[in-house]
């Protein structure tokens, strides 16, 4: 009797194990996957995404403001943002993400935050390419953890029926932005307070 007991308890044991390991390889298989799932997208489709929004809007950009062209040849680098979504009712947000392109080649990803204050009601959507004119433009921007667009930067389209600036003064800027392909209720986009962080899509 005493040696049947023994067997009951040496089997219970066994299959405890067994249970405890098979748990703990689950466990760590599922655990594997979420932290794929909500980590930095390695393997994800993001980069790519944004990649092809960034040519769909230089293409676009192309054919709105062919004079942009020039900007293309000259600039040293070209933060591309396909697609910038602002709304607000006296207190506005909005946010977007892009790629920083080199001799058009993307070599970092970017999102941008952007937040005001003050009466302002309505959405609106847009497209927008920051033109590194200057070396040290460039890399002060890249250098920088979270770069804040200033009311420094010369604006050669704002999308409100302008056409290209093309003055001295303008295109002498270290940094040039143009924004385009708006949409929605607001009038008159503005970077100004727009803050720009490096990610991992």
């Amino acid at each position: 009797m005493i040696e049947q007991l023994q067997a009951v308890n040496s089997m219970t044991n066994i299959i405890s194990t067994r249970l405890t390991r098979r748990g703990f390889a689950l466990g760590a298989i599922a655990t594997t996957g979420l932290t794929a799932a909500c980590g930095n997208g390695v393997g994800s489709s993001g980069a790519s995404t944004i990649d092809a929004r960034v040519d769909a809007t230089l293409s676009q950009m192309r054919n709105l403001h062919p004079n942009t062209q020039t900007l293309v040849e000259k600039s040293t680098g070209m933060l591309v943002m396909p697609l910038v979504t602002e709304a607000g009712f006296i207190f506005g947000a909005g946010y977007g993400r892009g790629a920083l392109r080199i001799n058009g080649a993307t070599v970092d990803y970017y999102s941008t935050v952007k937040a005001n204050a003050g009466l302002q009601i309505g959405a609106q959507q847009y497209s927008h390419v920051l033109f590194f004119m200057t070396q040290d433009a460039l890399s002060s921007f890249r250098r920088a953890t979270g770069w804040t667009a200033g009311a420094d930067i010369g604006y050669v389209i704002r999308d409100q029926g302008d056409t290209l600036a093309t003055d001295t003064n303008t295109l002498t800027s270290p940094i040039l932005a143009a924004i385009f392909g708006q949409a929605g209720l607001q009038v008159g986009a503005t970077l100004e307070g727009s803050k720009y962080t490096r990610i991992i899509p």
